[in-house]
């Protein structure tokens, strides 16, 4: 078979099979005939050094090995200081990590964390992922967008659940980040507390305009939202009145717990949206968010 296919079609076959994780499907094939080797020759070497650096890259995220990593379930980490080249690589590694479900981690120390990170989140990347967390890490509103534009490329396709408190995001990252949230489809908690978002990003994200000539509303919406933490941010009376308009025109069907304690917003407007959720979908605010992060 490799006689007739052209050096160029062997190496295109050779690169859909390179798996930094497990290179050993592609140098077999490489090591099928010796037709197939000498034009991988310079591929080979790429897949060697990259494996080599995934392999360091997982002892320093506290794993025996790349097959640990390759079949990880739940990824955890803190503070482990990951630099910008193995931000953008633990990215990349997202395609051909099918079977992870949780990924959490806390990275106080790194600017630029998460924007490296989402920029090697390329389409179907970790397609397995339902639950994302990364509380007290500097995302700020340049991640936010970042993270934004890999959802926007297909990343993350079956996210639910999005874990994103004390981490910088102020109302731009919101903004930036509300429509690529609503595209979710199965999205059910969403925790913001403790950030510098107010009643701007928290509109974008439950009632956003409708579009320019638009003949009816949008489609897309969030219609699994069951959970919502908005806490310690600085949302205000208006942006409670952005909650009780969404609520009134149920973009938040599936709503049951909702979370404004510690907001700047005035007691009687935080009454009425509590009053609107019995009322439109029997949701319940609650004093604190801590207990179910």
């Amino acid at each position: 078979m490799a006689l007739a296919l052209s050096a160029d079609e062997q190496c295109i076959i050779f690169s859909q099979l390179c798996n930094p994780l497990e290179p050993r499907i592609a140098i077999h094939f490489s090591g099928a005939s010796h037709g197939l080797w000498a034009p991988t020759q310079a591929l080979r070497q790429r897949l060697k050094a990259d494996y080599q650096a995934a392999a360091a890259l997982c002892r320093k995220l506290g794993m025996r090995s790349c097959k640990e990593l390759r079949e990880a379930i739940s990824v955890y980490w803190s503070d482990k200081h990951l630099c910008a080249t193995e931000l953008t690589m633990l990215g990349e590694l997202g395609s051909v990590l099918p079977g992870l479900e949780e990924l959490r981690f806390f990275e106080r120390s790194a600017d630029c964390c998460v924007q490296r990170l989402a920029a090697g989140l390329g389409a179907g990347a970790l397609p397995a992922v339902t639950v994302v967390a990364l509380t007290d890490t500097r995302v700020g509103d340049l991640g936010a967008s970042a993270l934004a534009a890999a959802l926007g490329r297909g990343a993350l396709p079956r996210l639910e659940i999005l874990i994103l408190n004390g981490c910088g995001i102020g109302e731009a990252g919101l903004m930036a980040l509300a429509p690529a949230l609503r595209r979710l489809p199965a999205l059910r908690r969403l925790a913001l507390v403790g950030n510098s978002l107010g009643d701007l990003g928290l509109a974008a994200l439950v009632a956003p305009p409708p579009p320019a000539g638009a003949l009816s509303p949008p489609t897309e919406g969030l219609a699994k939202l069951e959970e919502l933490f908005l806490s310690r941010t600085q949302i205000t009376d208006a942006g409670c009145a952005a909650l009780v308009s969404a609520l009134d025109s149920c973009t938040l069907p599936a709503l049951k717990l909702l979370d404004l304690s510690g907001i700047a917003a005035s007691a009687a407007a935080k009454a009425a949206v509590r009053l609107k959720c019995v009322a439109m979908c029997g949701a319940v605010m609650v004093p604190s968010a801590t207990r179910r992060m």
